[in-house]
């Protein structure tokens, strides 16, 4: 047989890792995390993260800041646009009430012109036919005139003689010497 050596080697197991033959594994691992600990410490890398940190914290609010004020700006601003629509919405009712308003009065105002035109008309129709009812009396008197003084002359041609109107003659002459 075989002498034991320092290591022990049992079938299925591995033999475990040492540093230099010195110092196991989870030894030297722990030891160099505590280097690099204390390495960081040394350096000052911690203050450096945090004031990395705060750095970014004072951004962050800063924007935080920035959009709360923009989200205030846009409040007021929509108010705004809200308080302009609702005044352009009562112009656009007082506009439209106007305008009925006028309307009414332009219709109102027709039916009187109206009433005013067909009174004129009627009286200048009443007028036209008063000169014709005189134009026609006119007419028919100077017709009737005209029948009359024919009808006297014809009366007068067949009653009257020529002797007869000599007589009628002397005595308007006779009137008109004495």
């Amino acid at each position: 047989m075989a002498e034991p050596t320092a290591h022990s080697e049992v079938p299925g197991e591995h033999a475990a890792p040492n540093a230099f033959g010195l110092v196991e594994a989870p030894a030297v691992v722990a030891l160099a995390m505590a280097i690099v600990i204390l390495l960081l410490i040394w350096k000052k890398v911690p203050a450096a993260i945090g004031k990395s940190l705060d750095t970014k914290i004072a951004a962050i609010r800063a924007q935080l800041d920035e959009a709360q004020a923009l989200r205030r700006d846009a409040e007021a601003l929509k108010a705004e646009y809200e308080a302009k629509a609702r005044a352009a919405e009562a112009d656009a009712a007082a506009m439209v009430e106007r305008a009925h308003a006028e309307a009414e009065a332009i219709i109102a105002k027709a039916g009187t012109d109206a009433e005013a035109l067909v009174e004129r008309r009627t009286k200048m129709a009443e007028t036209k036919i008063a000169a014709a009812e005189r134009a026609a009396i006119d007419e028919l008197r100077a017709t009737a005139a005209s029948i009359a003084t024919a009808a006297a002359a014809k009366l007068i041609g067949e009653r009257n003689d020529v002797s007869s109107d000599a007589r009628l003659v002397d005595e308007a002459i006779a009137g008109l010497s004495g």
